[in-house]
């Protein structure tokens, strides 16, 4: 049986073979070589046949000398269907620009839209989206995810507390929450002002309600310091008070660290490799080779071609490869405990307010064992100690 798709692909010829002896040039041909198939009578002397097309290059000079006329009639494979396409290359042209135009304006930037912000912030973010490469034009390949995005202008514009970004289409969406939200409504239910721990009181700032402590007092917690009624005796009013007490609180930290660490750091050296995945088969288009490093991590980010608003399932991966290297590094006791104090300093801040001034710190016990620095520190704190308790009838 013929390989119909050899046949295809090497091109074949169906010949009209006219004139006496069309029988015995037949066999003249088989005789030769020549593949012949779908042989038929097309009257008394004409025969139709099938012959590859290398064979009809070559046919020409069998038929010198002998009775018989040919033509070819029909051409058909793959070689013709080339010819055809190049004779049609315009049109061919046109149409992988127009494809490749559609997909690539399809996978471009044509705009970023910003909700919730404020001019000035609004024009902030924008500035802080030039400098990260958002803008219109770009390449959706070529910028960072939204997660990214959405990490750096957090970090980046100190007016925010928060943003969302989306990408719809060709189209970033940002939802902005500013810290300037309006600012709560003053709760009018009558309270007290206690103290939430025991300290010493420096200072006070009392805008409503009645003192009842006195500076450089030691106060407990749960200890009125601001009274809610006010008025003569048999006329008392329960009010909302109000203020700031300061006072001197203390706290206890603790530090441990090691002499020496050992741990991991990227050096700066990374290679990209750059692939076209097609479903689950990747092809590699740019960074060919092997990885060069012997100890790295990968990085892999993948983004989905897009043609008009449908997703296609064909995406652009960048793998990074960030080479690391181990570095050890070794404290002398007097760095340990410098390095120590830091840490236990941060930790505290982690525990009190924003607003609490550290103004004093004590050493109570350090100690070098088993290759570890280990530090016991009190803290003195001033901090506002007063929170509201509700009055309740009767009191």
């Amino acid at each position: 049986m013929k390989n119909q798709w050899m046949d295809f692909f090497s091109g074949k010829v169906t010949v009209r073979l006219s004139g006496r002896g069309n029988e015995r040039f037949l066999n003249t041909l088989a005789r030769n070589g020549f593949q012949i198939w779908n042989v038929r009578r097309e009257g008394p002397d004409v025969i139709l046949f099938t012959i590859r097309l290398r064979d009809a290059l070559r046919i020409r000079r069998y038929v010198k000398g002998s009775e018989c006329k040919i033509s070819f009639i029909r051409r058909k494979g793959f070689p013709f269907l080339v010819r055809r396409l190049l004779r049609n290359s315009g049109f061919l042209i046109g149409g992988f620009l127009f494809l490749f135009m559609f997909l690539l304006l399809s996978n471009v930037v044509w705009g970023i839209e910003i909700k919730g912000a404020k001019p000035e912030t609004e024009y902030l973010i924008r500035k802080e989206l030039d400098k990260i490469g958002i803008k219109s034009g770009k390449l959706i390949f070529s910028l960072d995810n939204v997660d990214t995005i959405q990490k750096k202008l957090t970090n980046q514009v100190g007016a925010i507390t928060w943003v969302g970004v989306e990408l719809r289409g060709t189209t970033y969406h940002l939802r902005v929450v500013e810290k300037n939200e309006p600012n709560e409504q003053e709760t009018f239910t009558p309270r007290h002002l206690i103290a939430k721990k025991e300290a010493v009181i420096v200072n006070y700032f009392i805008e409503k309600g009645i003192k009842l402590f006195d500076v450089n007092e030691r106060v407990v917690p749960g200890q009125v310091l601001v009274s809610g009624m006010i008025g003569r005796e048999g006329e008392m009013q329960a009010i909302a008070a109000k203020g700031e007490i300061w006072g001197e609180t203390l706290y206890k930290g603790y530090a441990e660290l090691p002499l020496s660490a050992t741990f991991q750091v990227f050096n700066g050296l990374e290679q990209q490799k750059h692939y076209l995945r097609f479903g689950s088969f990747s092809v590699p288009i740019w960074g060919f080779g092997k990885v060069e490093f012997t100890d790295y991590e990968t990085e892999t980010t993948s983004v989905n071609v897009k043609l008009y608003k449908w997703q296609l399932p064909i995406a652009h991966v960048n793998k990074t490869m960030r080479e690391r290297e181990e570095v050890t590094r070794v404290y002398t006791k007097e760095e340990a405990m410098k390095k120590a104090s830091e840490l236990a300093r941060n930790d505290l801040k982690k525990r009190i307010d924003e607003d609490a001034i550290i103004k004093e710190e004590k050493v109570l016990h350090r100690t070098i064992s088993n290759g570890k620095v280990k530090l016991s520190i009190l803290y003195t704190v001033i901090e506002n100690i007063a929170i509201g308790q509700p009055i309740i009838q009767g009191d």
